[in-house]
């Protein structure tokens, strides 16, 4: 069944049929959806596919066929209708077209686009079949509508019961409650009145226990009198004990010998205290004194160091400049001779090609004596750098022996770092070493080229030479500017050094301007009375 044929031919009823035909209709609703039923057709000479109504009728009645007249357009075919007065024809046992012959089942129309369509006989099987499913569609439609409304209703149902559950716990719960604190309210009241009875009963109690307690007046007399007896007692002492102190006053006052006696006594220990004194004075001087000449010594022994470690920094500064302009020197030379070895090796291969493998070995034996060279020079450096060090490592050990803690710790610090310079003089000396190793490698690649042809060669090897040529230029900068990171580092050294040396010269001055005198040596007289003794 095709959804199109029966949007298409839905609701529409042929001319023919009138009704008295609609009326003997047993199943109009069912007859006429089957009625719309439509196959896809080909009409016209165009590519285009319409719905071709299949006329149907019920089981007994005559068959009419009809003629659907539908306008063709780009979209399709727009409307259909039927053609009026066509007769019925009787239904046959035979086949369509053993009946009628092969006919046009398209004619054209009286207007241009319109083509009428000769109807299909109906396959009865067919249309029984769908008239089944239809029914069968509509019955379980049907029961699937009944079955969600009783689902419904049971459904509201029990959110009805449960609701109606709820209200009556609710309203039990509420109930409980009300008779519990109503209860609770009973027996708060209970309480306080057997709570209000008990108090009543012990303060009775009380009050006779009083009244039984109660002292007489003969017992109040008794202990009246005793109190009297014992503050006459205590008043007698105390009279006594002041008479005492005021006889043993005035024995003080009156009697010569004894304050004669005290006044020597006396008198010998503030000679003592005067003698302690000045000797705690003296000793104070001769201890100032020799804290001086200490730090009078230490002093100088820092400023004869420091002096020889300028020196020995100057010498050192000088000796570094020597070595640098010998090896700028070194450096120069070979340059020139390269050079020179260069435009002799461009002239001779000008005028002869023949002698290129003598020039080739020439080239290696000045390459090989450049390498020893620079070998000659490491060594030397290393070996300038390991007397630095000893030297280095010896004024440590007697600046070590002579310095305190905070001079030894300094010093630490400064070996730490020149260890550090050294490493990383070694790495570069490794980094200068790759390099190198590198550039020979270049250079053995352009040696290789040079037998390839003698133009490539004479262009290869001039490439070559200029590389070389900043090669060494960059390798000659960054070497100057090596040395002058380094020259930094050691300016930056020395005034830390010089910095640390003067901290810890003022926290000595700070020490020694605040130092006072443990309270152990501190005269008892000064400790009495600090304000009346001179600083």
């Amino acid at each position: 069944m095709n959804p199109r044929g029966r949007e298409r031919g839905r609701g529409r009823r042929r001319p023919g049929q009138g009704p008295g035909e609609d009326s003997a209709d047993s199943a109009p609703r069912l007859r006429e959806e089957v009625a719309s039923t439509g196959v896809y057709g080909h009409h016209g000479d165009g590519p285009d596919f319409g719905p071709s109504h299949l006329p149907l009728a019920v089981q007994g009645a005559p068959w009419q066929p009809d003629l659907c007249i539908a306008e063709a357009g780009p979209a399709g075919l727009h409307y259909w209708e039927t053609a009026a007065g066509a007769a019925p024809i009787p239904r046959d046992s035979k086949m369509y077209s053993q009946r009628f012959g092969i006919v046009q089942r398209e004619v054209k129309g009286p207007t241009p686009k319109v083509v009428i369509v000769r109807a299909k006989p109906p396959k009865v099987q067919g249309a029984e079949q769908h008239l089944e499913r239809i029914q069968r569609s509509h019955q379980k439609h049907h029961a699937i509508l009944a079955s969600i409304k009783s689902k419904e209703r049971d459904r509201l149902k029990v959110e009805w019961d449960q609701h109606n559950d709820r209200r009556f716990v609710d309203s039990l719960v509420k109930a409980r409650i009300k008779d519990a604190m109503q209860g609770f309210i009973i027996n708060t009241e209970e309480r306080r009145n057997k709570l209000r009875e008990l108090l009543a009963s012990e303060e009775s109690g009380y009050f006779t226990e009083m009244q039984l307690k109660e002292e007489t007046i003969e017992e109040k007399k008794d202990r009246m009198r005793d109190k009297t007896r014992l503050l006459k007692e205590k008043k007698e002492k105390e009279r006594q004990d002041l008479v005492a102190e005021k006889l043993n006053q005035q024995f003080r006052e009156r009697c010569e010998e004894l304050r004669a006696e005290l006044f020597c006594i006396h008198q010998k220990k503030v000679c003592e205290e005067r003698k302690a004194q000045i000797a705690f004075n003296e000793e104070l001087k001769r201890q100032k004194l020799v804290e001086e000449q200490m730090f009078s010594r230490l002093w100088e022994e820092d400023r004869l160091a420091k002096e020889k470690r300028e020196a020995e920094e100057a010498r050192r500064q000088k000796e570094l400049v020597e070595n640098t302009r010998l090896g700028l020197n070194a450096q120069i030379t070979g340059i020139k001779a390269q050079r020179q070895a260069e435009q002799q090796l461009k002239e001779e291969e000008a005028r002869f090609v023949e002698d290129m493998a003598r020039e080739q070995e020439i080239y290696r034996q000045y390459v090989a004596q450049r390498r020893e060279e620079e070998r000659a020079q490491e060594k030397e450096l290393d070996r300038i750098l390991e007397a630095e060090k000893e030297k280095k490592f010896a004024e440590t050990d007697k600046e070590l022996r002579l310095e305190k803690e905070a001079r030894r710790q300094l010093v630490n610090e400064v070996m730490c770092t020149r260890k550090l310079q050294v490493q990383e003089k070694l790495q570069r000396k490794a980094k200068e070493q790759e390099e190198r190793t590198m550039e020979q490698e270049r250079i053995n690649e352009g040696l290789k080229e040079l037998n390839r042809g003698e133009k490539e060669n004479f262009a290869r090897r001039s490439s070559v030479a200029q590389e070389y040529r900043k090669q060494l230029q960059m390798q000659m900068s960054y070497q100057q500017q090596a040395r002058e990171a380094l020259k930094e580092e050691e300016r930056r050294e020395f005034e830390a050094g010089v910095a640390a040396n003067k901290i810890c010269q003022d926290k000595i001055r700070e020490i020694l301007s605040f130092h006072q005198v443990l309270p152990r040596n501190i005269h008892p007289m000064r400790r009495a009375c600090p304000d009346k003794l001179p600083p």
